[in-house]
């Protein structure tokens, strides 16, 4: 019977090979027999039209002879299906199926061929939140913070051995650290290589286990790491430190260290990105002749003038004392709020005084 693979993918007949790959994927997640609502029969159905037409050789002859091909109804033409046990499998690409439920590979408990470096478990990321004040978020600092971490077992170095013994190839995997085993999956048979039982993957085995570690190849320590926080930095910025972390699994790549910062409040200032806001406080003699005052910043006192006839809410723009750039070296500005305190409690005398300029 001849069955219309385009129509089953649901593509056209003149459809990309890019086209056809993203409508199996579309229809594979969704008839996934894993998945509620899953169509077993289906799920395979679009995997065997998915096998012609993403093969531009088996496209060619089912555009030529139709779906009979694969069978030999077509000038004798037979269609390699399988690869082994005499086609009752099929060939899959892994990399076809993306992300499928985490990735195909993890479905059937199987992954795809990898290098030994690449079973070795990476160390895992470590995250600390660090507080500090104010100034030194403006200025920068360094810090020494305390981990208890894994590290690297300074006896065995991290090959899990003990100094002096053995280390022998691994007689199952000859030292590959992978085995080849056939699964049946719903799709039928598949071959595909696994991580090797016997050696973990590591391709060796290790005669005596190092007495400090016991063959993991790291140790938890207590380790001091001294940090430098960058001038300009915020709360909710984060410092990442490539391979500080814990450490990898028998010389694997070692995890990274991320540290939220999180800044003080300070009393006298606020912040917003690369700007500074404070205020200072006047009296009304002051706003009305003008005077100089001395203004606190985060670099020390400056002078500041004050013009006469100086409204309350005035703001004054200090240049460059503000918070340096995180990514640059522009620094941003301070600026002053100008508070006129009207006096709560007057002399008779004042008052007369203030009467006489009201007229």
């Amino acid at each position: 019977m001849h069955k219309d693979y385009y129509q089953i993918l649901g593509v056209n007949k003149t459809a990309t090979e890019e086209e056809i790959k993203k409508a199996f994927r579309k229809e594979a997640h969704k008839h996934h027999p894993d998945k509620s609502g899953g169509d077993e029969a289906k799920f395979k159905e679009l995997n065997e039209a998915y096998q012609v037409l993403g093969n531009k050789e088996r496209r060619s002859r089912y555009d030529q002879f139709g779906s009979g091909f694969e069978s030999g109804q077509a000038g004798g033409q037979q269609a390699n299906w399988g690869g082994f046990n005499g086609g009752q499998g099929f060939n899959i690409n892994m990399d076809d199926l993306g992300d499928l439920f985490g990735g195909f590979g993890d479905m059937f408990g199987f992954g795809g061929q990898r290098t030994q470096g690449q079973r070795k478990s990476r160390g895992g990321d470590i995250e600390v939140r660090l507080e500090i004040d104010f100034i030194e978020a403006i200025f920068g600092s360094e810090k020494l913070i305390r981990l208890n971490k894994s590290v690297v077992c300074s006896v065995c170095h991290g090959n899990g051995a003990e100094p002096g013994s053995k280390i022998d190839t691994c007689s199952t995997c000859h030292g590959s650290g992978s085995v080849n085993q056939v699964q049946r999956t719903i799709f039928g048979q598949m071959q595909v290589q696994s991580v090797c039982p016997t050696c973990q993957g590591e391709g060796k085995k290790i005669t005596k286990a190092c007495h400090k570690c016991s063959g993991n190849g790291a140790t938890k320590e207590t380790t001091e790491l001294k940090i430098k926080i960058p001038a300009g930095i915020d709360t909710g910025e984060s410092i990442r430190l490539t391979g500080q972390g814990e450490a990898g699994h028998k010389g694997a790549q070692a995890g990274d260290l991320y540290i939220h910062i999180a800044v003080t409040s300070d009393k006298r200032f606020k912040r917003m990105g690369t700007t500074i806001f404070s205020q200072a406080h006047i009296t009304f003699p002051q706003a009305a002749l003008g005077t100089t005052i001395d203004v606190v910043t985060v670099d020390g006192e400056v002078s500041l003038k004050i013009p006469s006839g100086t409204q309350s809410g005035k703001i004054f723009m200090l240049r460059n004392k503000g918070v340096p750039s995180l990514r640059g070296k522009d620094r941003g500005d301070h600026q002053v709020e100008v508070i006129v305190d009207t006096p709560a409690h007057l002399s008779r005398k004042q008052r007369q005084l203030l009467e006489e300029f009201d007229k």
